[in-house]
């Protein structure tokens, strides 16, 4: 019976270790924006035949960490096809990766610009042709390795920043062409075991995970795949910045469990006691209660007055006084008559020069 268990698992082992071949894709999706492509510089090819795999930021659940995977040269499953980056997308303020594939035609990988020939559009590294590999020497580096099938074209990217992610506020604006959506919905092959041992071997070894790197992984690309160690290891010159928006997304999220967790009594009753308390600051109008103290207190001086609102009318004996001083400007005028008088007796005297 075992004998037999371990010939029908045989296939499925089998089946695993070659590349498969198909558009499926699987996604990661993390809350947390990755960070920017470090700065490296490309070790020596290793020999004729490989193609440049570029580095990229991977997602780890079990660190709950972003961790680089060093950009490294691979044998390509088989002739006549180039390797598609894999890339993260902002989605809903999620960050989806998409993998990487092999195919006769380089796909969409976001516009991100992970340098030497994949400068966000095609690859210009190299080509395909009468079966090898031609190389562009104006951007891989060929080094020491006796190979005749190159040429030069200088490639100049007029990216300037080197984003990882495409979408979303802060990120990469591309989008792909009807040449490239044909080329990731057409069969193509998956990465090769080499490039998978390359990931595993990466997501293994802490230096390379950003908690501890910040950024600038020590080992930033490799001449082959696996090996971290000895010569073809390069480091990155410059780090990649952290990005500030995957920080601000992931505080919401992190901040969304408790309110679903708010269900528990316990919770719930804090939180009706903690939402009174800000109801008790507007109650600061309550508090004017003590105005209705003073109130009562004018209502008492409101009936005193009405008590005193009935001695009113001796108030209003003065408003008769006002005749009196009526009565003075009448004496006052006699005098006034009595000069006039004494005016006329003057006139009499030339009135008694007739007698003459």
């Amino acid at each position: 019976m075992k004998f037999q268990e371990l010939l029908c698992s045989l296939p499925l082992v089998l089946l695993l270790s070659l590349p498969s071949v198909g558009n499926a894709q699987v996604t990661v999706s993390v809350q947390i924006a990755p960070p920017e492509i470090p700065i490296y510089d490309q070790p020596a090819l290793p020999a004729d035949g490989y193609l440049w795999t570029p580095g990229y930021w991977a997602w780890s659940d079990d660190a709950q960490d972003y961790y680089w995977v060093p950009g490294t040269w691979v044998e390509p499953p088989q002739v006549d096809v180039l390797w598609t980056p894999g890339y993260w997308g902002a989605e809903n303020a999620v960050f989806l990766w998409h993998p990487g594939y092999w195919g006769p035609q380089v796909g969409f990988y976001g516009g991100v610009n992970y340098g030497y020939g994949y400068v966000g559009n095609g690859y210009q590294g190299g080509r395909w042709q009468g079966g090898h590999v031609y190389y562009n020497t104006g951007v891989s580096n060929v080094g020491n390795v006796h190979v005749t099938n190159v040429y030069n074209n200088i490639v100049v990217s007029n990216t300037v920043n080197h984003v990882s992610y495409n979408g979303g506020s802060g990120g990469i604006r591309a989008a792909p062409t009807a040449a490239q959506v044909a080329a990731a919905q057409a069969p193509h092959i998956a990465p090769t075991p080499v490039q998978r041992m390359h990931e595993q071997t990466a997501r293994n070894d802490p230096t390379l995970r950003v908690s501890a790197n910040h950024g600038a992984p020590p080992v930033a690309a490799t001449a082959r795949p696996g090996q971290f160690s000895g010569t073809g290891v390069v480091s990155a010159r410059q780090g990649g910045s952290m990005s500030v928006v995957g920080t601000e997304r992931a505080a919401p999220a992190s901040r969304a469990p408790p309110t679903s967790q708010a269900p528990p009594q316990q919770r719930a009753s804090e939180q009706r006691s903690a939402a009174p308390e800000p109801r008790q600051a507007p109650p600061q109008p309550r508090q004017a209660p003590p105005e209705p103290r003073s109130v009562t207190e004018q209502r008492t001086p409101v009936t005193a007055p009405r008590t005193e609102s009935r001695p009113t009318p001796e108030r209003v004996e003065p408003r008769q006084a006002e005749p009196r001083p009526a009565p003075q400007p009448h004496a006052e005028a006699p005098p006034r008559p009595e000069p006039r008088p004494a005016e006329r007796p003057k006139e009499h005297p030339p009135e008694q020069r007739p007698p003459h």
